[in-house]
């Protein structure tokens, strides 16, 4: 079992299957030794996202989990392009979207619940990096989060 697998375990995390692609678009490519991540949403180990709009039928909380669980939706694709999440370096920037009302201002704090799954598993200098959190009116399928991602990795 790699590293990043038994510190997922002693968390209790499940990562849900790979995401596929809805587009015309890959949901990741590797150059050099940076992996770009597409955008994630929040998908569920039973293939079904969390939708939602936060402010309105979500709360803070409930937005939080959205985010990490596009964190592990990340996770799951990166596995799969790499093989092994012992590859990853560090993540390098994040961008989140959080679907919200217009008052909302909170998305940095919604965003948080994505980026704290990356500080578990790698730790403060290596999980977090450089970070914008927007909020939306709309996202794909009425999901609630979206986040895309540059992680190093090793070749």
């Amino acid at each position: 079992m790699s590293m990043i697998d038994a510190k997922l375990e002693q968390l209790g995390l499940q990562l849900p299957p790979a995401p596929k692609p809805v587009g015309l678009y890959k949901p990741m490519l590797i150059v050099g030794n940076l992996a770009y991540l597409s955008g994630h949403g929040p998908l569920q180990s039973d293939g079904k996202l969390i939708l939602g709009c936060v402010g309105d039928d979500l709360n803070v909380e409930q937005g939080q989990a959205a985010a990490k669980q596009t964190a592990l939706a990340m996770l799951a694709t990166l596995k799969a392009g790499l093989g092994s999440l012992d590859r990853v370096v560090r993540l390098v920037k994040l961008l989140g979207l959080v679907r919200c009302t217009n008052d909302f201002g909170q998305s940095p704090l919604v965003i948080n619940g994505c980026s704290q799954v990356f500080v578990d598993l790698w730790g403060s200098d290596h999980g977090i990096g450089v970070r914008s959190a927007l909020g939306t009116n709309a996202l794909p399928s009425g999901m609630a989060v979206e986040v895309e991602a540059i992680f190093e990795v090793k070749i």
